[in-house]
């Protein structure tokens, strides 16, 4: 199992790490094939202008959830890394589901397990990801965060959905994977 302290680095040693590392909250997920990362001094970052009490888990001790609303919408999930203090972040974008597809199709009202969990919102969604969840260890119930089991091709490319440093090549992805929100090149 992956343990809090893999987090307290750099965001983009922990977003090209975690890509096929099986991520689970309550028995249901599956492979992670995409992430983006956050950065302190990146003027894209919630934490960027600094704390606030909607962002304030993403100052909080690397390995816990930073779970906010995106335009009082979806729920988005990320991984908290780096330092407390600091507020940098790995945005989950997309899993390929594994475990749980029932309750997953069940829960986003749809079949096709490709749009299960491409884009964050449905993946937040088809996990039953919630604001319950923002500030709690990923190390503990209800996640589960396990090591992929070979290193993966990892594809990279800008960012998506955002207008500052959006050129940045920040996102992370399994190359060639379908499960993708959006389509990358390998790195």
């Amino acid at each position: 199992m992956i343990r809090r302290e893999f987090f307290a680095r750099s965001v983009h040693e922990v977003a090209a790490e975690l890509i096929g590392a099986t991520f689970l909250v309550d028995g249901v997920g599956g492979k992670l094939v995409e992430l983006e990362a956050y950065h302190h001094e990146d003027p894209a970052a919630h934490g960027y202008r600094g704390r606030t009490a909607r962002n304030a888990s993403m100052f909080g001790p690397p390995g816990h959830a930073y779970v906010y609303r995106s335009y009082g919408v979806h729920w988005c999930a990320n991984f908290v890394c780096e330092a407390e203090g600091v507020a940098d972040a790995v945005l989950i974008r997309a899993l390929e589901p594994t475990q749980g597809l029932e309750e997953m199709r069940r829960r986003r009202g749809l079949e096709d397990e490709r749009l299960l969990c491409a884009g964050p919102g449905r993946l937040c969604q088809a996990l039953a990801i919630t604001g319950e969840h923002d500030g709690l260890p990923l190390d503990r119930p209800p996640f589960r965060l396990e090591p992929r089991t070979e290193p993966p091709e990892i594809a990279r490319g800008p960012r998506i959905g955002i207008t500052r440093a959006a050129d940045l090549p920040w996102r992370y992805g399994l190359a060639g994977s379908r499960f993708l929100s959006r389509p990358l090149r390998p790195a």
